[in-house]
């Protein structure tokens, strides 16, 4: 079964680093490395279409290989593509791509590769998170090689259809059998932050709150 859209919503306000406190009490290691915003003070949320691609030289694969227009024809609105190509320095996703995604309501892009274009990306407004900024295109250097199939991104195991968040602190993974729970706990913290900072506006120190918040 699903993520449901009521489950997915709770998460449409919650920071990546106050889900990543709830994953620790699920213990999953749900937070991705080094993949960066691309697009500033843009965020998303959506379920995961994950992508497998493999990398070679220049000529290896053909044009036809590329598919970019199969991923972006495999996610919904609100989804959330999510790329797994190795982490190597290889434009996957670039500007044309990007409108294509955004005309069709993809929330975003997560990409353990390389995208560009970046200035088309912040003109369209569309959240795209990615290791690299390189301007080398994939054309005839990348394959995909599985769509909806499970993935590694930023060193986290993805599935099709997990909860995927992403902000200005990072991205993070939530397995959809644990999405409820994660998505409850983190709800719980997020008020405790809320009535932490109430508190250090009032004059708690920050000593005092450390101890009486457990998770903030």
């Amino acid at each position: 079964m699903g993520v449901s859209d009521e489950i997915l919503q709770a998460f449409a306000t919650l920071a990546t680093s106050t889900i990543a406190n709830a994953l620790d009490d699920v213990a999953f290691e749900g937070v991705m490395q080094g993949l960066m915003q691309v697009v500033p003070s843009t965020r998303c949320v959506g379920r995961a279409v994950t992508i497998r691609e493999v990398t070679g030289r220049r000529g290896d694969f053909t044009s036809e290989d590329f598919k970019v227009g199969h991923m972006i024809d495999a996610a919904g609105r609100g989804d959330v593509l999510v790329v797994d190509n190795g982490g190597r320095c290889v434009s996957t996703f670039g500007g044309l791509a990007t409108l294509a995604a955004k005309t069709k309501g993809i929330g975003g892009l997560v990409a353990d590769g390389g995208v560009r274009d970046q200035e088309e990306m912040i003109e369209h407004a569309f959240p795209v998170f990615a290791r690299h900024m390189t301007p080398l295109t994939g054309r005839t250097r990348l394959a995909i090689t599985a769509i909806n199939e499970p993935i590694g991104c930023g060193g986290v195991r993805v599935c099709p259809g997990d909860v995927i968040v992403a902000d200005g602190s990072g991205i993070v993974c939530i397995p959809s059998e644990h999405a409820a729970h994660v998505a409850m706990l983190a709800a719980r913290y997020a008020k405790d932050d809320e009535q932490a900072a109430a508190e250090l506006a009032k004059g708690l120190s920050f000593r005092e709150a450390m101890a009486k918040f457990q998770r903030i």
